[in-house]
């Protein structure tokens, strides 16, 4: 049987473990595994371990606890070794890679913020502001534009819609990276145009969260900002 890992931890970490347990059904006792300065929590991996929500939770509810008590590197849902000893020489071999980043994520927290904006208010701008956009659809709805015209039309505003959202979201990552001690964009998904992670620093979280509302309000009503946090930092480990 394999080993289910959640966090790495200062073994100075106060490791209140009680009440919780781990993932798989019955669900797993918590243990942990200590290699020189550093501790690992742990506990036996199932054999058809899924991202349920009953597990899910459970490995969040690790993190949330011991977050509360202290810096922790919160490992993604499903990591797992062979063993407590391959866990240990881990720990051992990359001491000075942990320990660093235990460091950078001290007193810190995760900050996901998408955001999106509405597709008609976005696409009635460019055809207000867009001189060739707006008369190529003014010859197509009175009639007079050749066949190639709608073609040309969608790959036009299509390439005004790249280029705003990228300046959007560029404008509102540097309003807020002056709060965080580190960012990260990943690719947004559907209609967001934003979804970028923040590492914030708990003296950092008032002026951060005050910005961001600044931000999300002097937009308007067009966009929609969706903040979740305070987040175990997994984007950071």
């Amino acid at each position: 049987m394999g080993v289910y890992i959640y966090s790495i931890t200062e073994k100075q970490h106060p490791l209140r473990l009680d009440g919780l347990s781990g993932v798989g059904e019955p669900a797993a006792a918590l243990r942990t595994v200590t290699g020189g300065p550093l501790t690992a929590v742990v506990s036996d991996a199932p054999d058809d371990l899924r991202p349920k929500r009953r597990d899910l939770s459970a490995h969040q509810e690790v993190q949330e606890r011991l977050m509360a008590d202290g810096t922790v590197l919160p490992l993604r849902f499903g990591l797992m070794a062979e063993s407590d000893e391959a866990v240990r020489l881990a720990l051992e071999e990359r001491v000075e890679e942990y320990t660093d980043r235990l460091k950078t994520l001290e007193g810190c927290a995760e900050y996901n913020l998408k955001a999106s904006q509405e597709e008609e208010a976005l696409l009635r701008q460019i055809l207000e502001e867009s001189g060739p956009a707006r008369e190529l659809n003014d010859a197509i709805r009175s009639g007079t534009a050749g066949p190639e015209a709608p073609v040309a039309l969608g790959e036009l505003v299509a390439q005004e819609v790249q280029a705003r959202q990228e300046a959007l979201a560029a404008g509102v990552v540097e309003a807020l990276r002056p709060f965080a001690r580190d960012h990260e964009n990943s690719q947004p998904t559907g209609t967001d145009f934003l979804n970028v992670s923040f590492l914030v620093a708990e003296d950092q979280e008032e002026p951060f969260l005050t910005t961001e509302l600044s931000v999300a309000n002097q937009m308007g009503d067009d966009f929609q900002f969706r903040l979740n946090g305070p987040l175990p930092p997994y984007t950071f480990v």
